[in-house]
């Protein structure tokens, strides 16, 4: 028993992430299905799911661990199909099925590599000897890409991330459950076997470049996108680039506080999606004001003192970290700096008070979780020097579509961003031609993809 199964700090972490996510999705699915006449069996597909999480999290040989990653995914799919007769459901699920077969025999493959080259399935005896490891052989190398590669592919990175767009056809329950819990599944993977992405300069290049990609272009396409869950899962495709990036900079605390936070977020996000129009006419009513050049500087230059106080508490060990706290303080002053009225400096107070108590939260989870999973401490100075680059270009684009859309070079870049990119068009060429089906509907998978790629 002792050699299938391995607790860890971390790993009770997670655990108690996915005890906290199954029982609120589990109570929620019991009330908005009632009175579907299927309840039961997509409760019994839930509940499948989520023992499968748990059996891959404790899993500590191998071929334990890769049966229950095909789980999960055999468990989802049913979660997926629960309304079977919808088209696109029926799409998502069959682009998910492809990329989940194929992440699969990705990750039977770099296993395979790790035993030939350790001559053991034990992943703790594995990962001990990783740690010790200074000469890296062909057969790690490979088995690092290879589990960069599963990870990209079951966080849903572009440009395989179309089946994760269209499933918001499924319940609630199960959008929910997908991205705030199953998705993470790529993170949690290479934060399992940190030690090997450490050592492998190949693997890490690789996933920073694919990932950052993502981050970049999702967070873009994020800002064109009028439905909630659409937005919502655009936002997931850019939040699991970013953790990646996080990974492979070696920093894996901020990894598992980006994780946790975001699961927390995305599982409320959408489970109260349907009070979205209420906040958006609450927006509206508040009257929001074009942001000048001397607000952006002085909501910048507020979250420069912010954020560089916070440095003196807690040093920051990678510039893109820093940038991007940076970043997010300023987007959370600037509404209160912009405005101009005879409230304007109590709103400055209030949001600086506010700022800094995220930044609070920010210092006591970084602090806490330190001791679980610390930073490897070996960060690449060109790859935190490119990153900060792109979250800083990320930064301008934003903006400047945000305000600007209309300019005619911008007004082109904004087109494209609406049809994503076009990526995913190609995409589901690409997998109907390798694997082909025939839609239950009348309308054709090519004219849903069209639609897709439109929405």
């Amino acid at each position: 028993m002792q050699a299938l199964f391995h607790i860890s700090a971390v790993k009770v972490i997670l655990l108690a992430l996915v005890t906290l996510l199954a029982v609120v999705i589990w109570r929620y699915s019991a009330v908005a299905l009632a009175g579907e006449t299927d309840k039961p069996r997509f409760m019994r597909a839930l509940a499948a799911t989520i023992a499968a999480v748990v059996v891959t999290l404790l899993a500590n040989h191998l071929v334990l661990f890769w049966l229950g990653w095909i789980a999960i995914s055999l468990s989802l799919q049913q979660l997926l199909l629960f309304y079977p007769d919808r088209p696109r459901a029926q799409l998502a699920a069959h682009k998910k099925a492809l990329s989940a077969r194929l992440g699969e025999a990705l990750l039977a493959v770099a296993f395979t590599l790790l035993y030939l080259q350790f001559d053991s399935a034990n992943i703790q005896h594995i990962i001990q000897q990783l740690a010790g490891t200074t000469t890296v052989s062909p057969l790690v190398h490979g088995a690092a890409v290879l589990l960069a590669l599963v990870a990209l592919l079951k966080c849903a990175q572009l440009p395989m991330h179309g089946w994760l767009i269209q499933v918001v056809e499924a319940p609630t329950p199960v959008s929910a459950l997908l991205h705030a819990g199953i998705i993470n599944l790529g993170g949690i993977l290479l934060l399992l076997f940190a030690p090997l992405m450490a050592i492998s300069g190949i693997a890490s290049a690789l996933l920073l470049v694919a990932a950052l990609f993502s981050t970049v272009l999702a967070a873009l396409i994020m800002t064109t996108r009028v439905s909630i869950k659409v937005r919502l899962a655009w936002s997931t495709v850019a939040q699991m680039g970013l953790m990646l990036v996080e990974i492979t900079l070696g920093l894996y605390t901020l990894a598992l506080l980006h994780l946790l936070a975001h699961s927390c977020y995305k599982a409320y996000a959408f489970l109260h999606s349907g009070n979205a129009v209420n906040h958006y006419l609450a927006a509206q009513l508040a009257e929001p004001t074009e942001p000048t050049v001397s607000h952006w500087s002085a909501a910048a230059l507020l979250a420069a003192v912010l954020v560089g106080s916070t440095h003196l508490l807690l040093p920051f060990t990678s510039l893109a970290s820093s940038m991007l706290l940076m970043m997010a303080v300023t987007v959370v002053l600037l509404p209160s700096v912009g405005r101009n009225d005879n409230l304007r400096w109590l709103r400055v107070m209030l949001a600086l008070l506010y700022a800094a108590g995220l930044l609070a939260l920010y210092l006591a989870g970084k602090t806490l979780l330190v001791k679980v999973i610390p930073d490897t401490g070996s960060l690449s100075l060109t790859a935190d020097l490119f990153a900060s680059i792109m979250f800083a270009t990320l930064f301008i684009v934003a903006v400047l579509l945000r305000y600007h859309a209309s300019k005619p070079l911008l007004n082109r870049v904004f087109i494209w961003l609406n049809a994503g990119g076009y990526l995913d068009e190609w995409a589901t060429r690409i997998t109907l031609k390798i694997w082909p089906y025939n839609p239950p509907a009348a309308k054709t998978i090519a004219t849903l993809a069209k639609q897709e790629t439109q929405a």
